[in-house]
């Protein structure tokens, strides 16, 4: 690709507007936006604080940027309050406290007085209390637009108004865009509205505008149009915000509305305008390259709040390889195609007949049907513990990488040694060129040069396909589809297994009664045991045999207890590409004397002597739900990433991000859960 290569962004809205500023600041100026501008009726609400980090981080950008632009306002402060009417959403305000404490947005926990005193038009007799924060408001997305498009045309952008009608490809790689009136050559398409594939679905809202309103004449002008913080109540799904003297409303019950704001029963509904905003699965945004063509990549479910967020870390992502924040949530190729912007389960292992006979109780995963339990997690854990019982490991991806070029192929890519004898597994780390975590890999070499490769999500693997070498000496398939595999742990493994080695991190492929298997000796939950692999078609076999030789069942929740209480972490939860290996702790996983890998040069001179920050472990006073914010000696210092119930160790824990200073065993902690202080120590 050439160094300032020919950008065709498909959308001229927010998010295209967005993207062109943050290319053309960071040096990429031959830049074409092409397609119509912003929609008109945008309400416009800005709440910055979500439970998921990264987007807290994108509308914490957004609503500082455009709050900075020229022109007219294009993002109003005025605040935001979120209600509550019941325990039970007062319970989810305070939990959203905590979630503003740990990503550093200031709010503060109202009264039903204080709310009202805050915005006037409430009726503080209906609520319970609120969740103030005062940095959220308002943008104003054509406004926005304009702005950042005025900037990027400064620096040499082009803009029009004809849509892309199809895109140019040759040799597995985008080469331009044909509108009505011609082709345009590019080496990147970026597609931030309705075209190309995959188009998340759209959820229609209605959202109207009243009649003026007595209460609110005098308070506004055309310019300010709003003062008063924007209302919000998950409970009825009731949003509101000023404009100028009227109130612009979306209520999914008009009565409920009503009874919050008594102004609206006087008040009639003169325009009504049906919006159409992004969803998917997760309700996360949908960044990154296609698979299947490069240079074509997705910016799509992106809400205007995020917009300008989401804009600068593909920007970054496209102009120097790879983004700074955390994007593992949003990455397009976190959906297995089958399972595509589907939160249902769409794939069953061989055994899911018997687990159902066994009263299993399924959740998803990976687009994956997998046991959450049977009868009791508790008992789960504790056979695992005592005796030994298998987990369906199923829904973890795997890999088959072959031919001459797998092991360099692999050294380059990951942090451990794997030049070692086939029939040997290796624990590894994936890195970004920063020295960020990308993701934990277990390699098993089988022959000189076939691996089987196993990792913690489909994100891994897309790494690892973008980096494939062009001579055609490596081969990467995805095993998953066609094979199964269970997790068999507990100190009464071996006895029960006899047929199989007990050296650590061996890889063999043997037989385990009449089914052939490939064995690796390794763990997660802290006993002995192994990963057992086959064939789909054989999958029922190895279940039988298991379960014939004593062998226990368990879920994932007993899984992910006893994965707490061995202290496992696991890459995008407990730790994301914002971290380094000797700051969550993997440090003995990287080998930086066997030679260059991906990261390697930025991890010289670190080591866990110079981390500022550890990812440790806690004991709490009660079971946590996670991202909750840590205080030591009353001030908020870090972040819970995930937490549980140890079964078998009678003790609530915790795995958290804390300066290092902090970290020392014995800490005294307080965790804030649902507004109270629960005390708790590091590990």
């Amino acid at each position: 690709m050439a160094a300032r290569p020919r950008v065709v962004v498909a959308g001229g809205g927010l998010l295209g507007c967005a993207l062109a500023d943050e290319l053309t600041e960071r040096g990429w100026t031959d830049v074409t936006v092409l397609g119509s501008g912003e929609a008109a009726g945008h309400p416009g609400l800005v709440f910055r604080t979500d439970a998921d980090r990264t987007l807290t981080e994108f509308a914490k950008y957004t609503a500082a940027k455009y709050g900075g632009l020229d022109g007219p306002w294009c993002f109003n402060p005025v605040g935001s309050l979120d209600l509550a009417t019941t325990p039970e959403r007062l319970a989810d305000l305070e939990r959203r406290h905590g979630w503003a404490t740990s990503w550093g947005v200031r709010g503060f926990l109202r009264t039903p007085r204080e709310c009202a005193d805050l915005h006037p038009l409430l009726d503080e007799t209906r609520l319970l209390g609120g969740f103030h924060v005062p940095g959220d408001g308002l943008l104003h997305a054509r406004r926005a637009a304009e702005a950042q498009a005025r900037r990027a045309k400064a620096r040499g952008a082009r803009f029009s108004a004809e849509e892309v009608v199809a895109v140019e490809r040759a040799g597995g790689r985008v080469t331009g865009v044909v509108t009505a009136s011609g082709r345009l050559r590019a080496d990147v398409v970026v597609s931030c509205d309705g075209f190309g594939e995959p188009e998340p679905p759209r959820l229609p809202h209605r959202y109207a505008r009243t009649s003026p309103l007595p209460e609110l004449a005098g308070r506004n002008d055309e310019h300010v149009q709003a003062g008063l913080p924007v209302l919000r109540d998950l409970g009825t799904g009731l949003y509101a915000r000023e404009h100028v003297d009227r109130l612009g409303i979306g209520a999914a019950d008009r009565d409920a509305a009503a009874e919050l704001l008594p102004a609206l029963r006087a008040a009639a509904l003169e325009s009504t305008t049906t919006i159409l905003l992004p969803g998917t699965p997760d309700g996360m945004p949908v960044l990154g390259e296609q698979p299947d063509l490069d240079g074509f990549w997705v910016a799509k479910a992106v809400r205007a709040e995020h917009s300008a967020g989401a804009a600068r870390e593909l920007a970054r992502w496209l102009v120097d390889g790879q983004p700074s924040l955390a994007l593992h949530g949003c990455d397009l190729a976190r959906f297995a195609l089958p399972a595509r912007f589907t939160a249902e389960p769409v794939r069953t292992s061989p055994f899911h007949e018997r687990q159902i006979a066994l009263g299993a109780h399924f959740g998803p995963a990976e687009g994956w049907a997998r046991p959450e339990r049977y009868a009791d997690a508790e008992a789960e854990a504790l056979a695992t513990r005592e005796r030994a019982a298998m987990f369906d490991l199923t829904p973890v991806p795997r890999l088959a990488v072959t031919g001459p070029g797998a092991l360099p192929f692999l050294q380059a890519m990951t942090t451990g040694d794997l030049a070692k004898a086939p029939g040997t597994a290796t624990e590894t780390l994936l890195l970004g060129e920063d020295g960020g975590v990308r993701g934990c890999l277990t390699v098993a070499r089988l022959g000189e040069g076939r691996f089987h490769v196993g990792a913690g999500g489909r994100l891994d693997f897309a790494w690892l396909r973008r980096h494939l070498p062009g001579d055609g000496t490596v081969q990467i398939h995805e095993t998953t589809p066609g094979t199964c595999c269970v997790g068999v742990w507990g100190p009464s493994s071996g006895d029960l297994l006899p047929e199989l080695s007990t050296t650590d991190f061996s890889a063999e492929e043997t037989h385990l009664g009449e089914v052939p298997v490939v064995a690796l000796r390794l763990s997660t939950v802290g006993e002995p045991g192994w990963e057992l692999h086959t064939t789909a078609d054989l999958g029922r076999a190895l279940w039988d045999t298991l379960r014939e030789r004593g062998v226990a069942v368990a879920g994932h929740q007993a899984f992910t207890s006893l994965r707490l209480e061995a202290g496992t972490r696991t890459p995008g939860v407990d730790f994301t590409t914002e971290h380094d290996p000797y700051e969550t702790g993997l440090g003995a996983l990287v080998r930086p004397d066997k030679g260059y890998f991906a990261g390697r040069d930025a991890l010289l001179g670190r080591s866990e002597a110079t981390a500022k920050q550890r990812l440790i472990r806690l004991t709490t006073g009660k079971v946590l739900l996670g991202k909750e914010p840590v205080y030591v000696d009353g001030r908020a210092a870090g972040y819970v990433t995930s937490a549980g119930y140890g079964y078998t160790v009678g003790q609530a824990l915790a795995n958290a991000w804390l300066p290092v200073e902090y970290s020392r065993p014995g800490t005294p902690v307080e965790v804030e859960y649902f507004g109270e202080r629960v005390p708790g120590s590091v590990a």
